[in-house]
């Protein structure tokens, strides 16, 4: 019978709570629980189920598949429709410069940055679940399809087979269809993951890896906008090692520096700061965040087209930028054998930053997301956008932050943000033809400051877990120089073996109460913790395994202070040395009589008659008493006494999630008790688990 009493009227330091039921075991416990029925399904009948199609069924599978139809027909227009607008011109107004600049970082012409900007970011107001990211070109993704692009199409191996005049026009095609043909292929591989409800990979991207590969990639992307920054003509490279070879080359050709890009990019930089930090600190006061990349964007093209900064100084710009949309194309699929590993890193990644973010806004929102329809969108965004000469697109951090901030309360903030691309596109492109390129990397720049940040996690985790800081740190270091996929690769596999290590290092613990309570804490961590005499509660953080069943067993038996094998075989030793003292003593004792009865002397033999009677004969260099010859086997058997007087031992399996058939044998050799019973009559063990 189970109650508890509560006592409502004390404060709350003294309140107390009792409970009083039966002692169960596993068999008393089953013998009053009785089992549900369940009739189990043939594998015939699980496909046919599966396969049945209903219109409530395919009406479900229709708005998982399109989460638009769901709340499109319920749009508060009132509402929602202003706060909407606001959000998607402030997200477009930032979607244009990052557009052109990140396609610096895929090593493309800046035009398909636009592309990747407009198709799918409209494609994701479709199918994706999260009202308030903001799909689109991405510093960390466009880096890594910029390190393919350039090791697939080196400067050194470029062909003029194209029916173009110029080498650089024919590197950038070739780039192009790298980049396309990636972006397909990430497309497709998160679709299958999507389809095959493999959503929960996004788990093994732990935020110590994430965070310390996001800022290897930020360090990447700043030493490959170095050159652009300075104005600086040298090879873009990639691979491992890549980050030094690419300061190497700046440093030695330092001297080249065009001063104008320098004054231009620096005044940029300036601004873009002042920008973000009036934004930053005037937040609540601001209606909308200033626009200042967009400023600055039309600021550095106005000069750029006043000073002929191009034929003047010698500026890089932009250049040609198409008017209107491109044919759809089908990607080069004879590059996918060659790309297909940093597809798969770019999906899980890209995957992986929308997913997160997503959580996070649906959690202060208030609502739910699905991260195996994220796969899908984000799938269809990447497979059906390489179609339209699309790279590989994710979440973007800094416009998902405006577009929510700035009131967007649904996708419509995103597809008209996609809009306002689409009408430079179409219209008015040409006009940012004389941009410098040195604006666009002072672009990029900046907008890593918030990554740069991240490396104040280093005294965060020292702090808080230093296995969580030694993530970060391989991932950041194998990040930098190995590449980002090698990189990626690498940090996932240790994340992986420190799961492992905590499995097999867990936290041992002798438990004791809190005095006048029912709680029990770690004695060596707190005072007032008190174990009860003769009772040891062992407990372990994890569960039991073939990898830590023996370090299982070893730290009960160091923990507890007592170990059976040892204490028997010491018991053993001894009861040895003690029959050989017996023995040595009998013969001392036969060697003195046979003495005595040659002996003529009366009064010698007397004494020493005396003596054996009374057993003070000399054994080892020590008189033997009476107990030595007379041992009983009880005697022998104690006559190691244990250090500890306990006589009962709990292990306590609170944490414990599973056992599996190593670990239950170590379990049966605990409780097979004949080895303690030796040690102590009256042992007794527990297995204590909180149902």
């Amino acid at each position: 019978m189970e109650h508890a009493k509560e006592h409502e009227a004390c404060p709350e330091q003294t309140r107390r709570y009792c409970v009083e039921r039966p002692i169960y075991n596993q068999e008393l416990l089953q013998g009053q629980l009785h089992r549900r029925q369940r009739t189990p399904q043939t594998l015939k009948q699980k496909i046919a189920h599966s396969c049945r199609c209903t219109s409530k069924k395919a009406k479900s599978h229709l708005y998982s598949f399109l989460p638009i139809l769901k709340w499109l027909p319920r749009y508060p227009v009132k509402e929602y429709l202003l706060g909407d607008i606001i959000s998607g011109i402030s997200t477009g107004v930032m979607q244009l410069p990052q557009g052109l600049a990140y396609a610096l970082l895929a090593a493309v012409p800046p035009v398909f940055g636009l592309y990747s900007s407009f198709y799918p970011v409209f494609l994701y107001t479709f199918f994706g679940t999260s009202k308030h990211i903001s799909i689109g070109t991405f510093a960390v993704v466009s880096m890594m399809v910029g390190g393919v692009a350039v090791r697939e199409v080196p400067d050194e191996m470029i062909s003029l087979d194209y029916n173009s005049t110029n080498v650089t026009d024919a590197r950038d095609t070739k780039r192009v269809q790298v980049a396309v043909t990636l972006a397909f292929l990430s497309g497709i591989i998160q679709l299958c993951l999507g389809f095959l409800r493999f959503g929960f990979v996004a788990i093994y991207l732990t935020e110590p890896l994430v965070r310390g590969f996001t800022t290897a990639a930020a360090v990447h992307v700043f030493t490959s906008q170095l050159k652009y920054f300075l104005g600086i003509k040298t090879s873009r490279y990639s691979g491992p090692l890549s980050v030094v070879y690419s300061i190497a080359a700046v440093l030695s050709n330092i001297t080249m520096t065009n001063i104008a890009a320098l004054i231009v990019g620096s005044t940029c930089i300036v601004l873009l700061l002042i920008g973000k930090e009036i934004n930053d600190r005037f937040k609540k006061k601001l209606p909308v965040p200033i626009p200042m990349e967009i400023i600055v964007v039309i600021i550095g093209t106005g000069v750029s087209a006043g000073m002929n900064l191009n034929k003047s100084y010698k500026v890089d710009v932009v250049g040609n930028i198409p008017q209107g949309l491109r044919a759809p194309a089908v990607p080069e699929i004879q590059l996918i054998p060659a790309i297909f590993v940093d597809a798969l890193a770019i999906a899980i990644v890209g995957f992986s930053m929308a997913v997160s973010m997503a959580k996070i806004f649906a959690l202060k929102h208030g609502y739910t997301i699905n991260g195996n329809q994220e796969l899908i969108a984000l799938g269809i965004c990447n497979s059906v956008g390489s179609f339209f000469q699309t790279f590989s697109v994710t979440c973007s951090m800094s416009r998902s932050l405006v577009q929510e901030s700035t009131g967007g309360r649904t996708q419509i903030a995103g597809a008209l943000s996609s809009v306002m691309v689409l009408l430079v596109l179409v219209a008015v492109g040409y006009l940012f033809e004389p941009l410098p390129q040195t604006v666009l990397a002072a672009i990029v720049m900046v907008n890593l400051k918030g990554m740069f940040k991240q490396f104040g996690d280093v005294t965060h985790f020292w702090k808080t877990s230093k296995i969580e800081l030694a993530i970060w740190v391989v991932a950041f270091v194998a990040s930098l120089f190995l590449g980002l996929d090698y990189g990626l690769l690498t940090a996932v596999t240790f994340a992986m073996i420190t799961v492992i290590y905590r499995t097999q290092s867990p936290q041992y613990r002798i438990l004791g109460q809190i005095p006048d309570t029912d709680i029990y804490c770690d004695v060596e961590e707190y005072e007032e913790v008190k174990e009860y005499p003769g009772i040891k509660i062992f407990q372990a953080n994890t569960s039991l395994y073939f990898a830590n069943s023996e370090s299982y067993a070893s730290a009960l038996k160091k923990k507890t202070g007592v170990d059976p094998c040892a204490i028997l075989a010491a018991r053993r030793k001894a009861q040895k040395r003690h029959a050989r003292e017996i023995k040595a003593a009998n013969e001392h004792r036969k060697k003195a009589v046979l003495k005595l009865v040659s002996s003529s002397t009366n009064d010698v033999e007397a004494s020493v008659k005396h003596e054996i009677a009374n057993d003070d004969l000399p054994v080892n260099g020590k008189f033997a008493d009476s107990g030595v010859q007379d041992v009983s086997p009880d005697e022998h058997e104690h006559f190691v006494e244990t250090k500890t007087n306990i006589r009962s031992l709990i292990l306590d399996f609170t944490p414990v999630n599973f056992v599996d058939s190593v670990g239950a044998k170590t379990l049966k050799s605990f409780n097979s008790v004949a080895d303690y019973k030796r040690i102590q009559r009256s042992w007794c063990l527990c297995l204590h688990c909180l149902l």
